[in-house]
């Protein structure tokens, strides 16, 4: 009786170690040893968080036009991988995927494929948001976090890998916490090192773990360097996209909410870190130090759940929230404003502290005088006595950077403005240019608190 359990498991590791020399067919199990089925065996963990990620990742393809110093304008095809993180269709991926394409071609896992818009960008981080439209919900990306990753963890990397779509490499994790130059303009802070293969086109697809679990964002390939690949941390990436995805960005809306997810008992929780005075949230009595667990019909988990649940949702309608406060479940409800209503727009803020009015500039603007810039935006008008009047900025320059920041959107210079170190900076180096000559300056922020 004590022989068998031993004898079945001898018998099952002789069996799997000649499987390439006998089949299972010729070399049965003694009576009475349960057999393991080959399709599961082959169904690993690896397979299966594959199988659990894979509709929700999708390959993207455009061409673009790119103007080089001293050469001709050429076209260039682009591709890249992106992770669905709303079933309505917004996509998150690499921003230098996207950026500069003229039409988005999304491949889905079946095959389908669309044509995508951009929704909003962030140059600094490198992410983008894209959407796709269709009436069919899309299968969103499970989001694990990258608070507790492990040295040597096992990973998988999915992704466009040179155009061969729906590819998949496998790895560990080789180190945490990098920080990577890839070019003069370009600098990747604290990103995951894996020998996971990522190659050009991986870039904007999952890394996963066993789970199935998006951990991070594949962004970048050492130039030289064999068996080195990178990725933006996915707690980083979906703080950046619930930025893309922001109500206030997209619908004008606002909520006043401003929270942070805190793992506990292994579940992610967000927490209510403040609320905006004279804000939708305030009136509808959500309170620091509560934890949202639900909005509307949506399970919160982070801040981006937020903009989720609320994103395409009508000025003064009214949600519920349900809270954990005091350890009890509070029902609670919130009224959606307009902006305007006790904040302002990027465009108001910019033409208060700075003291200009910038506007998208024309693709002949960027062809005659951007040559060497990616982009830039025009200023189309100057507040008297404003910091950007008192620097000599004038109507028709276009602003192309700001510290180490370009300006391609309004969007970049709101982020630059909400930089937590940009008191310290200030008065803030400028670039801008003026008949196809580049002036440099310093601009004061009114408002601001440091000191020239």
């Amino acid at each position: 009786m004590t022989l068998r359990p031993r004898l079945c498991r001898l018998w099952t590791s002789l069996a799997l170690a000649t499987v390439a020399l006998f089949s299972a067919a010729i070399a049965p199990a003694p009576i009475g040893c349960p057999r393991a089925e080959a399709s599961e065996l082959r169904r690993t963990e690896m397979v299966r968080a594959v199988e659990r990620a894979r509709p929700s990742v999708v390959n993207l393809r455009g061409q673009k036009t790119v103007r080089e110093d001293g050469a001709a304008a050429r076209e260039v095809n682009g591709m890249g991988t992106g992770v669905v993180i709303d079933s309505r269709g917004y996509i998150i991926t690499n921003n230098h995927v996207v950026e500069g394409v003229r039409k988005i071609e999304v491949t889905l896992h079946d095959g389908t494929k669309q044509i995508a818009r951009v929704v909003s960008t962030d140059p600094k981080t490198d992410l983008a948001l894209i959407k796709i439209d269709r009436e069919e919900k899309f299968t969103v990306i499970t989001t694990g976090t990258s608070s507790d990753l492990m040295i040597a963890e096992p990973v998988v990397a999915m992704g466009n890998a040179y155009g061969y779509e729906h590819t998949v490499t496998r790895g560990i994790i080789s180190a945490l916490h990098r920080t990577v130059q890839v070019s003069d303009e370009q600098q990747y802070e604290d990103l995951i090192q894996t020998d996971a293969s990522i190659n050009p086109g991986n870039s904007g697809g999952p890394l996963l773990n066993v789970d199935g679990e998006m951990i991070g964002i594949n962004v970048a390939v050492r130039a030289g360097a064999q068996g080195i690949g990178f990725a933006i941390p996915v707690d980083n990436a979906m703080a950046v996209a619930a930025r893309l995805m922001s109500i206030e960005r997209i619908d004008r809306n606002w909520h006043g909410v401003v929270g942070k997810t805190v793992e506990k008992d292994g579940k992610h929780r967000l927490v209510i870190d403040k609320v905006a005075d004279s804000s939708p949230a305030a009136s509808g009595d959500l309170k620091p130090g509560d934890v949202i667990t639900s909005l509307g019909d949506l399970a919160v988990e982070r801040p981006l759940d937020i903009e989720r649940a609320l994103l395409g949702r009508k000025a003064g309608e009214e949600v519920p929230v349900v809270v954990q406060r005091d350890g009890k479940s509070v029902k609670l409800s919130l009224v959606l404003a307009a902006m305007g209503r006790g904040t302002v727009g990027p465009d108001e803020r910019v033409w208060d502290t700075l003291g200009m009015k910038l506007a998208a500039i024309s693709t002949r603007e960027l062809r005659d005088q951007l040559n060497k810039y990616r982009g830039g935006l025009k200023v189309v008008a100057v507040k008297d006595d404003g910091p950007a009047r008192k620097q000599g900025i004038r109507q028709g320059d276009i602003l192309v950077g700001m510290h180490v920041w370009e300006t391609i959107s309004i969007d970049n210079v709101e982020y630059i403005l909400n930089r937590p170190e940009i008191d310290q900076i200030v008065p803030v180096k400028f670039y801008i240019v003026r008949d196809g000559e580049t002036l440099i300056g310093r601009l004061p922020i009114a408002g601001s608190t440091a000191t020239k």
